[in-house]
């Protein structure tokens, strides 16, 4: 893999959090939330890691973090001493972005971020990850809900059978070219 047209050596988490990739899993209560720590304790976990024990991040400072992340993610809880595992599934989800965006990364990997989120969650989400990519973030978003998709990528590869069967850009993706690349019959590069 190369970052910034630079070969990495990517072997673990910790190494790809030093290469600012940031990578939020598909199941947030498994991978993601450690449910009895606090909303600020879980967005401030990969920047604490990312700067080494020996740079604790102060209180101060976690609560300045947490409280952006809480007003500019619009997540609803009373406070930043919520714990995370008493909010919704969709500002867990926001919770978790906001981990990964304390780290500033240049790449942020969302896999299924809207999976078991209600509608309103699902958008809000949507329309946070398009803003990011709009203010130049390399946004990676797997999905396997093709609207969701057409919403959100200006770029999408194509999968079948594991294997990369397209690469659609800006106009060429609809619905129907993707299905046409699903089942065999679209191009390699559009």
């Amino acid at each position: 893999m190369s970052v910034n047209g630079k070969e990495t050596g990517i072997k673990t988490p910790l190494d790809a959090i030093h290469a600012d990739i940031a990578f939020c899993s598909e199941n947030r209560k498994k991978e993601g939330i450690i449910g009895d720590l606090t909303i600020r304790e879980n967005i401030i976990i990969a920047l604490q890691a990312k700067r080494g024990l020996g740079r604790a991040i102060r209180y101060g400072e976690a609560q300045k973090l947490a409280e952006h992340f809480i007003k500019e993610l619009g997540i609803k809880t009373p406070s930043a001493d919520q714990k995370i595992k008493n909010l919704s599934g969709g500002n867990q989800q926001k919770v978790l972005l906001a981990r990964w965006l304390a780290t500033n990364p240049n790449l942020l990997i969302l896999d299924e971020p809207t999976r078991g989120i209600d509608i309103g969650a699902k958008a809000e989400i949507q329309k946070i990850v398009k803003k990011l990519a709009e203010d130049g973030m390399s946004c990676v978003f797997i999905s396997s809900e093709m609207e969701e998709m057409l919403h959100c990528c200006s770029r999408m590869f194509v999968l079948r059978d594991k294997k990369i069967v397209a690469e659609l850009e800006k106009d060429a993706i609809s619905e129907a070219s993707i299905m046409q690349c699903m089942a065999g019959e679209g191009a390699k590069s559009v």
